[in-house]
Order: C-alpha cells, then sequence, then structure tokens
C-alpha cells in the first residue's frame, strides 16, 4: 500500500454460521469494477473472532447461522460489548443476515428472556423463525431497487431477479419509535428480549439516533407456504413480510445472500462503507 491509498479493513463476525461465504462474496464484490477501480482504495477482508480483529475493522457483516449461539459465544469471548460499541457508540457500517439481523434488531420476540441477547441498532422487532423449520425453507427472486442505478444496468434486478434463500429466516414484524434508551415497552412484553442502551461518542453518531427505518424490500405474507416455494419481493409493497431494512449505519436483510454466489448486495454495501468512512 502506498502513501496515497485508503486502507479500509472489512470484518465477518466468524464465531459460528456461514462466515467464509461472505468471505468470499466480498473478495469477489472487490472485483467488479465499481469498487476495484477506485485506485486510492485497498480492501482488507478478515475473520473477526477477537476484540482486537474487531478493533481493526471499518465495517462489519454479522452472517446467518444460530443467532442464540452467536450472542452466548460473543458473550464468552468478551466481544459481546465491543460488538455493541462498534454499532451504537462509534455507528460504524454493519450488515446483518438471517441470524445478524436478529442480533442488530432492538426487540426480538419468541425468545425466552436470558436466553438470547442482542446487540441493537435497529429499532424495530423482528419475528423469529418467522417462515417455520428448516424444511420450509424457500428461494425468492427478489427485485431491489437500490441496486440499481442507470450508470449500473447490471445491477438491474428488475431484468435479473437477485434470488436468494430463506432459512428459518426472520422478519422484521414492527418498526418500533426511535428511543435513546431501551425499548421499555418492548422489554415490558412476554416471550421478548431488547436489546441494552449504548450513548454514541461523537456528534456525528448522534445523529444516527433517531434515523428513520427505512424499508428496503417485502415479500408477499406466508411465501413459503407456496407450492413452489419460489416468491418474488418488491420494494413498493405496501403489504408483506418486510425482510430487507437499513437505519443510518446498520443494514439487515432476513434472507442469505451470501449463499447465492451473486456479489451484488455485497457490491453496494462496500460503497455503503466506502462513503462512510470518507474514501473517494
Amino acid at each position: 500500500m502506498t502513501q496515497d491509498q485508503f486502507a479500509i479493513t472489512v470484518g465477518v463476525l466468524a464465531l459460528q454460521g456461514a462466515f467464509s461465504e461472505h468471505l468470499q462474496l466480498l473478495r469477489q464484490a472487490a472485483t467488479v469494477k465499481r469498487l476495484s477501480a477506485l485506485p486510492d482504495v485497498k480492501w482488507t477482508f478478515i475473520e473477526v473472532r477477537t476484540p482486537e480483529q474487531l478493533a481493526l475493522c471499518d465495517g462489519l457483516i454479522i452472517p446467518g447461522g444460530e443467532s442464540t449461539t452467536m450472542s452466548l459465544v460473543a458473550a464468552r469471548s468478551n466481544l459481546l460489548e465491543p460488538l455493541r460499541e462498534f454499532v451504537k457508540v462509534h455507528r460504524k457500517p454493519v450488515w446483518g443476515t438471517c441470524a445478524g439481523l436478529i442480533l442488530l434488531a432492538e426487540s426480538a420476540n419468541r425468545t425466552k428472556k436470558g436466553g438470547q441477547e442482542l446487540i441493537g441498532g435497529l429499532d424495530v422487532r423482528v419475528n423469529r423463525n418467522h417462515f417455520g423449520r428448516q424444511v420450509e425453507s424457500f428461494e425468492a427472486n427478489l427485485d431491489l431497487p437500490f441496486l440499481r442505478s442507470e450508470e449500473r444496468e447490471d445491477f438491474d434486478t428488475n431484468r435479473v431477479p437477485f434470488k436468494s434463500v430463506f432459512i428459518r429466516a426472520p422478519v422484521v414484524e414492527m418498526i418500533l419509535p426511535a428511543y435513546e434508551g431501551v425499548q421499555v415497552e418492548e422489554e415490558a412484553k412476554d416471550e421478548t428480549v431488547v436489546a441494552p442502551s449504548r450513548k454514541p461518542d461523537s456528534e456525528e453518531a448522534k445523529k444516527a439516533i433517531g434515523a428513520p427505518v427505512e424499508v428496503m424490500a417485502t415479500l408477499p405474507g406466508r411465501s413459503a407456504a407456496l407450492p413452489n416455494k419460489v416468491a418474488t419481493a418488491h420494494t413498493e409493497d405496501k403489504v408483506g413480510d418486510i425482510i430487507a431494512v437499513r437505519q443510518a449505519n446498520v443494514f439487515g436483510t432476513s434472507f442469505h445472500p451470501e449463499l447465492t454466489g451473486d456479489s451484488r448486495i455485497h457490491v453496494w454495501w462496500l460503497d455503503q462503507v466506502r462513503a462512510a468512512v470518507g474514501a473517494i
């Protein structure tokens, strides 16, 4: 790396789940012209298992897997609090897929209190295992307009749908009002856990508090019940299951883009990381 290059390190939480698949697609994404044509940016992708490795990162992916196991291993590895600081105090870019979406929610239902800890960052309530058991997994053809732009015809998911995989997937059941503290009303609900509150450490980070939750994609309700287990998602739908959201620095998807071999979302998200760190 030369003195003029801007180093960006992106980590994938590697405690459990599909972390290697995310790393493979990140490396693939970095070769796409939109990112590889940035001569002043050098990308580094690492597995994250310790607070020291997390501290190296400018952005982080929390993969699909088993959210309860991830939270337990993170706590035993003294990584849970550093993860909360990364997301909620420093407000660095984070993307959670499936189990990662659960961990990044401020509230999760169908969970016994004490059995699941959350990181938080997204003012939403997620419904765990919304689509049922593993045998009820399905694929969906996703039309994701946030990937498209006039100069990137190859990203047009209306022309070439983004086929993704839903495995025991959560959905965003409700968008919650933004609070600086704990989601008190959610905390009072049965079989619901909430994330602890953390204060941001800078004026820039404080701006993220109260930012609106953007619905990035929805899926027609109960798509897993379809006979062919294939459905089509749209962002324009007013009804259906919310399967992708963004709030300031935090992005979450119910599905597993890492299991498709399609790097378009990874390219888009790396572009968000690049912008967040101020690289040209």
